[in-house]
């Protein structure tokens, strides 16, 4: 039995203005201060969808970088594990390159979803959110 490399998260995650705007919207509807929670919200809301994350544009202007430690949080590297799971699930090649791409990916695609939608106002609405399993219904 062949053993796995093991796949390490990158030390930032980097976003062009973009992703930086989306963020930023989403820290005024929200009142979510902290860009990391809203990054841990994000990679959980696109890693609930089946499909794979859409490729990231090549961006020519200066990124901006996020330390991995800070999105990750207290959660340590249980965001890292949910992501390397997936990796498996969708049979993508383990190698670092993937996993970090992936991981954009997912992170990105979470963002302009929880920006789309419009019942996320605050906290409490994140919440309701992940109770109702993304989909359902929830008062």
């Amino acid at each position: 039995m062949t053993q796995l490399a093991r796949l390490e998260p990158p030390d930032a995650v980097r976003f062009g203005p973009d992703i930086r705007d989306t963020i930023m919207t989403l820290v005024r509807r929200t009142g979510i201060r902290h860009r990391n929670v809203l990054l841990r919200w994000a990679l959980c809301r696109s890693l609930a969808e089946p499909s794979r994350p859409p490729a990231l544009p090549e961006r020519a202007e200066k990124p901006v970088d996020i330390a991995w430690r800070l999105v990750a949080g207290h959660l340590g590297e249980l965001p890292w594990l949910l992501l390397v799971a997936r990796l498996r699930e969708d049979n993508l090649p383990w190698d670092q390159q993937t996993a970090t791409d992936e991981l954009h990916r997912h992170i990105a695609r979470g963002l302009l979803y929880l920006a789309g939608d419009r019942e996320i106002k605050d906290s409490t609405s994140l919440a309701k959110m992940a109770l109702s399993g993304v989909t359902g219904d929830i008062p």
